[in-house]
């Protein structure tokens, strides 16, 4: 522990604990004047030896840099020095010379000698790789030494035509014949190796493991050796020329890479599929012999684990390999099976095999991740599914020429659209489509089995669906076509919309019964998925009708553009409303052609996108004259609700304008009666303050502090009764209104 601080006075306390120690004081600073003289003259001493200190060690840190200094000028003399000799060797240009043509000489005679040799040691090897060849499942004792022969006299045939690139052309033929021989015997020992790979399997069961141990040495040895060439051609890519001729191996490298190891393993796999067509082939005719004999499967691995992985390296995955080899050729055989369209009992034979065999691979404690992919893609179909299959071909097949056909009369509507028994427009798609879909249900019926009924109604909600989507897609590029270019578009478009749209009723209602029909006939545990698909199936025929119609009213306010960007411009005085209901009226002469429920839905379709039109061309409008203005649009009100009174009684259109009479009432009021209008009007639609205030600016009667005091006090009674929007939104949610900016800069 550290001692204890003690002041000044507590010091002085122990000194003076009585009045007679008051005599001692003269002594006593005598005392501590000693002390300090001592601890100063310490105190210096210690300062001095540290200053010394440090000179001195700044000495020999300037005397290091000197020596650095030094040295590195030596070492780049040394460095010039070696780069060139001829600096201190005046004679050295001679004495590289003389080297360099000994060295030449040395290797031109071993190079001579090896060429004179060539043929003697060819003769050798030819003769026992061809009694190698003659026994593929043997020991092979001479296996090895033949790989180390060939692989030298590979490698001096590399370095002789690597240094004849600059020889003639006619020297470079010569030794191309002289090495043939050579690469015959190369091809020939490499045919070999691959054949061993191809058996590697039954030189194990005939007792020669050693046989595939001594294969997978010389695949590794030239694995390496194709790893080192392939660097050194790396280096020659990224070095300078003058770096890379350092280095003998980069100049009398011209190794072909052999790629032993990926050939090795791809002729196993080869093997593999060999064993599989045999045993296909012996019983091409009769599936079920076939499946019955696939017990060597299970041997063959069994062999591999005990036998073969050990004589492979770890890194090969050697076992994994196999498995995962037998089990894709397994695969692609089975499907052979299933193409060849077999007898039911086989595609039984077949639900009961792959389950066995699912069973004793996991017995064999193999691992599931390489049993990818699942046999049949992890299907196991009996001869009722795959039954199912082809209905599911055929519903693809007809449904998608018959949206071909019916897409081309869509987009080219080169003929008026058909009119049905009903006097509706229709196509022939619809009842092509529903007898194709009733001659599969039916069929589906007769099996007696619930999960198969609801399996076709799954497939035929998937056929519907995907006509469902191609429509909705086509009548969206039509309608593009339409709005983009219309000069380059076929007219009859909203014809054809109705048309569409009067097929997708009838196809929820042909739905509907199909669905009343079937429930009846299968178990709760299927009628619940079966009433889903084909709920979801009606559905999307709604979806597509109201698409349509949708499609329809685009058209509609496409044609009306010219006149509604009038709307509260100075020409809308004059009238155009006119021009708007004439042009609604010959669309609308379709009534008769068209299902009364969608009738219905395009009139209310109609009216709204009449009123949105129309207030959010008010709210987008220049200063108003009123009343001149107000009496405008409700001439303008009484011609629109005229005509569509052809359609709906008095008492339903009623509700719809009901927003424009509140807004009516706001642009006649005074100004202190505006917030009267207003609250009438938010109660019904919310605040819309954006909408409101835009409305006030308008006004030509009111100026500016006028439309400030009236907003105040809107805006403070919303305030104050805490006013929100209604729960349910009204048409005035779909009216977009500009910002001030926005506003100012349109202007």
């Amino acid at each position: 522990m550290a001692a204890p601080q003690v002041s000044a006075a507590q010091a002085i306390g122990e000194y003076l604990q009585s009045p007679d120690d008051l005599l001692k004081i003269s002594a006593f600073r005598k005392k501590l004047e000693k002390e300090k003289a001592s601890i100063d003259t310490r105190l210096k001493s210690g300062v001095k030896e540290q200053l010394d200190a440090t000179r001195e060690g700044l000495t020999k840190l300037l005397g290091t840099r000197n020596n650095v200094q030094i040295i590195k000028e030596e070492m780049q003399t040394v460095d010039r020095m070696c780069s060139d000799p001829q600096i201190v060797v005046s004679t050295f240009d001679q004495i590289s010379r003389v080297s360099m043509v000994h060295r030449n000489f040395e290797q031109t005679e071993e190079m001579v000698n090896n060429l004179l040799e060539i043929n003697s040691k060819l003769d050798v090897l030819e003769e026992l790789l061809e009694a190698e060849s003659r026994t593929i499942i043997g020991p092979a004792p001479n296996l090895l030494p033949i790989h180390f022969h060939i692989n030298r006299l590979e490698a001096f045939r590399n370095q002789t035509m690597h240094q004849a690139k600059k020889a003639s052309a006619n020297s470079r033929q010569k030794l191309a014949r002289m090495f043939e021989r050579l690469n015959k015997l190369i091809e020939d020992f490499e045919a070999y190796i691959m054949e061993l790979a191809h058996n590697v399997l039954p030189l194990v069961r005939a007792g020669y493991p050693q046989v595939v141990v001594k294969l997978i040495k010389i695949v590794e040895l030239e694995a390496r050796e194709d790893e080192k060439a392939i660097a050194i051609r790396l280096v020659k890519k990224a070095a300078k020329m003058d770096a890379a001729s350092k280095f003998k191996s980069m100049q009398a490298n011209a190794r072909i890479i052999k790629h032993y190891r990926s050939k090795a393993t791809k002729v196993i796999s080869d093997s593999i599929k060999a064993n599989f067509d045999d045993a296909y082939t012996r019983h091409q005719h009769d599936p079920g012999a076939f499946l019955g004999g696939l017990g060597w499967i299970y041997q063959d691995l069994i062999r591999i684990e005990s036998d073969v992985v050990p004589c492979f390296p770890p890194s090969y995955e050697i076992h994994a390999f196999y498995i995962k080899e037998y089990h894709r050729t397994l695969n692609a055989t089975l499907q052979r099976i299933i193409e060849s369209e077999p007898d039911a009992s086989i595609m039984l034979d077949l639900h009961a095999w792959i389950k066995e065999y699912k069973k004793s691979m996991k017995e064999l404690n193999v691992a599931p991740e390489l049993l990818d992919p699942p046999l049949l893609g992890g299907e196991e179909q009996n001869l009722i599914e795959d039954y199912l299959k082809l209905i599911v071909k055929k519903l693809d097949e007809w449904s998608a020429n018959l949206m071909k056909t019916e897409i081309q009369e869509f987009t080219t509507r080169s003929d008026p659209p058909e009119v049905d028994s009903d006097g509706l427009y229709g196509t022939q798609g619809a009842v092509i489509l529903f007898q194709m879909v009733n001659q599969q249900i039916d069929a589906a019926t007769e099996s007696g089995q619930g999960a198969i009924l609801a399996r076709v109604v799954g497939e035929v909600n998937r056929v519907m669906r995907s006509i469902q989507d191609q429509w909705t897609k086509v009548v969206e590029a039509e309608l593009k076509k339409q709005t983009d270019k219309p000069e380059e578009v076929v007219g009859g478009l909203a014809e054809y919309c109705i048309a569409l749209a009067n097929d997708q009723i009838k196809s929820a209602d042909s739905t509907e019964a199909l669905l009343g029909r079937l429930e009846p006939l299968v178990s709760e545990k299927y009628r619940m998925p079966i009433g889903e698909k084909l709920n979801d199936a009606i559905d999307g025929n709604l979806d597509v009708a109201k698409k349509c119609i949708q499609t329809f009213i685009d058209i509609i306010l496409n044609d009306l553009k010219p006149a509604t960007k009038q709307l509260f411009q100075p020409t809308w005085y004059d009238g155009i409303m006119e021009q708007i209901v004439l042009t609604m009226q010959d669309y609308m002469a379709v009534q008769s052609y068209i299902n009364p429920s969608l009738l219905e839905l395009l009139v209310e379709y109609l009216l709204d996108a009449f009123l949105v039109t129309y207030l959010t061309a008010l709210a987008h409008c220049p200063k108003l004259r009123i009343p001149a203005a107000t009496e405008r649009i409700k001439e303008d009100i009484s011609d629109v609700f005229s005509f569509f009174s052809g359609f709906k009684p008095t008492k339903e259109l009623e509700p719809y304008f009901e927003v424009v009479d509140l807004i009516l009432a706001m642009l006649e009021a005074s100004k202190s009666m505006v917030f009267l209008s207003f609250w009438a009007f938010a109660k019904v639609h919310g605040p819309c303050i954006p909408f409101v205030e835009g409305l006030m600016k308008v006004r030509g009667d009111f100026d500016r502090s006028a439309v400030n005091e009236v907003m105040d006090s809107i805006k403070r009674k919303v305030k104050d009764e805490g006013l929100t929007d209604p729960p349910e939104p009204t048409i005035m949610k779909k009216i977009t209104v500009q910002s001030t900016l926005s506003r100012f800069l349109r202007t």
